[in-house]
């Protein structure tokens, strides 16, 4: 028995020890990965990835790109990218196109967005919504797939509210008045309005549906040619969300370096921005995906008539490169 311990400790040691001294592999690909539109601090575990050399472990010299998600999903699937992360519906919707994408690692295991309302403004429940005016960037993407999801969840449907494409001014549009309730980002509108003071009545996706989120996609073409370049890809980006959550602190620092413009931004607000967007990110395993939160994505698209028949979701997704 002492011995089966001592063995368990010293692989242990060895496992941590590699951890610890990633070496730059003998090949180095070179890959341009795709984020979201700009850099931000929600970023953060790809920024400790390749601050600390997991990517360069990995095999892979990779170039950051932001960019729009439909133009993400686009290029990776005519394979002019081969990797970049998109949220869930995005994926479905590019394969219902013919777009080869696969969804090999999940980043967000709980759907990032919400909608949310002034305390004084009426709105408690989500029935409440009928008949309000609600903003959101525009009639595509995350916002407006999860307010369906939770209109749906409260037995409402589109016609029961008024909807109104005000691009990304949801935080200005609801201070101001112009709508009674708005589709943000769960780790960014509701934060930075309770930092101003403002009282909020939220209502989060992951409250209430588990849909598949934002995560790491590739194309088939990839997969088939250089899964050893896969299996890398997602070694790298889970080694810097686990150390993210395990530090947040040093994330944050190392994001400064990443981010325009974070420096002089509010570090109290920030932090919690990031704070915020772990709890959407932990799990017990990382990087795996709930073949049931791509079930019900799916039927919330088919509901909404952006899917016409449903999809063989094998397909879509897969937790075969995980470490």
């Amino acid at each position: 028995m002492k011995n089966s311990v001592r063995t368990g400790l010293l692989t242990c040691t060895i496992i941590l020890l590699a951890a610890c001294t990633q070496k730059p592999a003998a090949r180095q690909v070179p890959i341009r990965l795709s984020l979201g539109y700009i850099p931000n601090i929600q970023f953060a575990p790809i920024y400790v990835a390749v601050e600390k050399g997991y990517f360069s472990a990995a095999g892979v010299e990779v170039e950051l790109a932001y960019m729009d998600e439909n133009q993400a999903a686009s290029l990776v699937g005519a394979n002019d990218l081969q990797f970049a992360v998109i949220s869930g519906e995005q994926v479905l919707l590019a394969r219902a196109q013919g777009l080869p994408i696969v969804y090999v690692a999940a980043w967000y295991q709980q759907y990032p967005v919400s909608v949310i309302a002034r305390s004084n403004g009426g709105i408690t429940t989500l029935g409440d919504l009928r008949g309000k005016t609600i903003g959101l960037p525009g009639l595509y993407g995350a916002n407006y797939i999860g307010l369906r999801a939770l209109l749906h969840a409260g037995g409402l449907s589109e016609s029961d509210v008024t909807l109104d494409s005000i691009g990304y001014t949801q935080a200005a549009a609801l201070t101001a008045g112009r709508d009674q309730a708005v589709s943000v980002y769960t780790a960014n509108e509701p934060v930075q309005l309770r930092a101003q003071g403002i009282d909020l009545v939220e209502f989060r996706v992951a409250d209430y549906v588990q849909m598949a989120s934002n995560g790491l996609i590739t194309n088939e073409t990839t997969i088939a040619g250089d899964p050893v370049l896969v299996r890398g890809m997602v070694a790298a980006l889970l080694h810097g969300l686990s150390d993210t959550i395990a530090d947040p602190e040093a994330a944050y620092q190392i994001s400064l370096s990443y981010v325009e413009n974070l420096a002089q931004a509010d570090p109290v607000v920030q932090k919690q921005v990031l704070a915020t967007s772990i709890d959407l990110w932990k799990t017990e395993r990382l990087g795996e995906s709930n073949p049931a939160a791509w079930e019900n994505m799916q039927s919330v698209l088919l509901k909404m008539d952006l899917l016409v028949q449903p999809l063989d979701l094998s397909k879509a997704f897969s937790n075969d490169f995980l470490p």
